[in-house]
């Protein structure tokens, strides 16, 4: 009779523990302070962005029926390019950013001026001086297109502004005119954070220019809890 075979082993089977209760706590108190982190940072983005928000929307929403804004309000705002660098007239460059933290009433043309161009500084000038108080919420920029250096009566002129030489072809891809009108035929308004968002009409005048203040008054008084003077 056959004998039975002695090379028959037991099954063995591993056996693995389960996680334990405080492994799996763990696990839900990461997913949950992850979820936490995320709404952290929406609402802290959040409360940076409602003061701009609520300042344009009492501006361009909350305002009595037939009231209509002389400049024309820029959907969606454009950011001022981070790398769009300029040059003084002393020859130093300087990125365009520095202007930010400052309202800013903006004109740009040639070195030579023309006759509207030199409307577009007086006029900036005078809608500047005329905010009285506020006006050192804003500043005066004149941009130069063509590299060259304006002439040393208009430089003594428009020595309160900030007067910049920039590429036209960067400048264009940021401030755009209206239909059927040159880049240096607006004046442009900038807020504090570098958003280009209103440009008045096309050669603005002096017949014009308390219509383009009212818009200033107002937008300046919209933004007066968040906005500062000085940089």
């Amino acid at each position: 009779m056959p004998s039975k075979s002695t090379d028959l082993q037991p099954l063995g089977l591993t056996v693995h523990s389960p996680p334990s209760m405080h492994s799996l706590a763990q696990g839900v108190q990461a997913q949950e302070n992850q979820r936490k982190g995320r709404w952290k940072m929406l609402l802290v983005l959040l409360v940076c962005a409602a003061p701009v928000i609520a300042s344009y929307f009492t501006y361009y929403v909350v305002r009595p029926e037939g009231r209509r804004n002389f400049g024309a309000l820029i959907e969606p705002q454009k950011d001022m390019p981070a790398a769009l660098m300029a040059t003084t007239l002393a020859g130093q460059a300087v990125p365009l950013s520095m202007l930010k933290g400052q309202w800013l009433l903006l004109s740009t043309s040639d070195a030579a001026c023309d006759a509207q161009c030199e409307t577009h500084l007086y006029l900036q000038r005078q809608l500047r001086e005329g905010l009285g108080r506020e006006k050192e919420r804003l500043d005066w920029v004149w941009l130069i297109q063509d590299g060259k250096q304006p002439p040393v009566a208009l430089q003594a002129a428009t020595q309160s502004a900030q007067v910049l030489q920039v590429d036209a072809s960067a400048l264009q891809a940021w401030l755009q005119p209206e239909d059927s009108a040159k880049l240096s035929d607006h004046l442009y308004v900038v807020d504090p954070q570098g958003h280009w968002m209103l440009r008045f009409p096309a050669h603005l005048d002096k017949a014009s220019a308390p219509q383009a203040k009212r818009d200033l008054e107002r937008l300046l008084r919209a933004s007066s809890s968040w906005d500062q003077p000085g940089r």
